[in-house]
């Protein structure tokens, strides 16, 4: 889970490099992702782990914290 968080926090970095990602668990709530921001991330997070996060788990809940998108993408992972 560890390189799942270290790997997420370098395409969240990209997006915008001064925020403080491992702190917030309101990343959407608070506006810090957009939708244009989300759809470059998943679109990052599908081709950097392979897998495919389908339309009905982009919401925000999946997207609020680095904890709950690593979450999706293990569990995500793990149904492969």
């Amino acid at each position: 889970m560890e390189e799942i968080k270290s790997t997420l926090l370098e395409i969240l970095s990209e997006l915008h490099p001064d925020e403080d990602f491992e702190g917030c668990d309101t990343l959407v709530d608070s506006k810090i992702l957009d939708s244009f921001d989300i759809i470059s991330l998943v679109s990052e997070i599908n081709d950097e782990f392979e897998i495919v996060i389908s339309a009905d788990k982009i919401v925000p809940q999946n997207f609020n914290s680095v904890e709950a998108l690593c979450e999706l993408i293990q569990s995500l992972m793990d149904e492969d």
